[in-house]
C-alpha cells in the first residue's frame, strides 16, 4: 500500500554506516518473504563454526558479502542486493582467490578520487604514495625521489629477505625463479611463493573492490590490469606471503604427499582469517590517501566546492 511513498523500495544506509564484509560458504543465498537468507546444510567443520539452519542476513547494513566455496545464489538475492548497493564476490576459502566481483561499489567515490588525484602527480603526489609504500614495506623513509633508485633497493632487500627466511624454516633457497609459461618447473620453495603470491593478490583484491578503488592505477606497478591490487599485496610480502609460503614448503619437504598448491593455498588463508589480514589492507589504503584532497575542483572565493552539474 505504501509502496513508493515513503521510499522504502529503494532507501540505503550510506556505505560509511555500514559494517563491512560478511562471509558466508557452503549453502544457498536466496530471498524468502522479501528478506535475503542464507541456508546453510552442511554441519560445522574446520572452515566454519555455522551450524546448519537458515540465517536472516541484514544486507542493508553491510558493504559486501564474500560468498565461498560450495554455495548458490539465487537471481532474487542478486536482485535485492543490487537494489541496495551490497556487493557480492565470489571468493576462494578464507579469500585466497577472488573469482568475480559485480560492478556493485560504495556509494562514494571518495576512495577513488584521492586515489586518481595522486596517482596523476599533482604536486608530486605519485611519488610521495610509492615512498609511502615502501616505507611501509622496508621500515624506514628513504629520501630518494627516483622510483627506479628506490625499485633497486627494494630488491637487495628483498633477496636478504628470501636468504633470512629460508634459514628460519630450513628450507634450501638457491633464487628466486618463475617461468610463467611453466609455474610448477620451479623447485618446492619456488612453487610455493607462486602459489602464496597468488593468494595474498586475491586478498589485496578484495580489499580494493571493497573500497571502490581503481585497480588499474598503481604506483610501484605500472603495466597490469591489476597494477594497484599488486602493490597492496607487495605491503603484505614480508609478513603474510613469504612467512607462509615457507612454512609450507617446510610441510611439503617433511610429507612430499602433501599437494604444493593446496598446502600452500590452506596456510595462506589461516593466515589471512587469524590475522584479518583483509581488514588491514583496506586500513592500509585507506592511510595510504588520507593526506590527498578528493575533489579535483578548487574551492571558489566562498570556501565552498563548486556544484556539480548534473544536466
Amino acid at each position: 500500500m505504501l509502496r513508493g511513498r515513503l521510499g522504502l523500495e529503494t532507501a540505503r544506509i550510506p556505505h560509511v554506516d555500514r559494517h563491512g564484509l560478511l562471509w558466508l560458504s557452503r549453502g544457498a543465498l536466496i530471498v524468502k518473504d522479501g528478506t535475503l537468507r542464507f541456508e546453510r546444510q552442511a554441519k560445522p567443520d574446520a572452515e566454519s563454526s555455522m551450524d546448519a539452519g537458515e540465517y536472516g542476513i541484514p544486507f542493508q547494513g553491510l558493504s559486501m558479502v564474500l560468498l565461498g566455496p560450495g554455495s548458490t545464489v539465487s537471481h532474487d538475492a542478486l536482485r535485492l542486493m543490487g537494489r541496495h548497493g551490497t556487493a557480492l564476490v565470489a571468493v576462494g576459502e578464507d579469500g585466497v582467490r577472488c573469482y568475480t566481483a559485480p560492478p556493485l561499489m560504495p556509494d562514494t567515490s571518495d576512495t577513488a578520487r584521492r586515489q586518481m588525484r595522486a596517482w596523476a602527480d599533482t604536486e608530486g603526489s605519485r611519488i610521495a604514495v610509492a615512498r609511502k609504500m615502501y616505507a611501509l614495506r622496508m621500515g624506514e623513509v628513504f629520501p630518494h625521489a627516483n622510483l627506479n633508485t628506490l625499485r633497486g633497493m627494494e630488491g637487495a632487500r628483498a633477496r636478504r629477505a628470501y636468504q633470512n627466511i629460508s634459514k628460519q624454516y630450513g628450507v634450501p633457497w638457491k633464487a628466486r625463479r618463475y617461468d610463467r609459461n611453466d609455474p610448477d618447473w620451479a623447485d618446492i620453495p619456488n612453487q610455493c611463493v607462486n602459489h602464496a603470491s597468488v593468494a595474498v593478490t586475491a586478498a589485496a583484491a578484495i580489499a580494493t573492490t571493497a573500497l571502490g578503488a581503481i585497480p588499474q592505477l598503481g604506483f610501484i606497478h605500472e603495466h597490469s590490469g591489476e597494477a594497484f591490487v599488486l602493490d597492496i599485496a607487495d605491503l603484505f610480502r614480508d609478513t603474510v606471503l613469504l612467512p607462509a609460503a615457507f612454512k609450507s614448503a617446510r610441510a611439503i619437504i617433511d610429507n612430499p604427499r602433501l599437494d604444493v598448491e593446496r598446502q600452500t593455498r590452506r596456510t595462506v588463508g589461516d593466515t589471512l582469517r587469524t590475522e584479518r589480514v583483509i581488514s588491514k589492507m583496506i586500513d592500509r589504503i585507506k592511510a595510504m590517501f588520507q593526506d590527498i584532497p578528493p575533489l579535483w575542483e578548487k574551492e571558489d572565493e566562498s570556501g565552498q566546492e563548486p556544484e556539480e552539474d548534473t544536466t
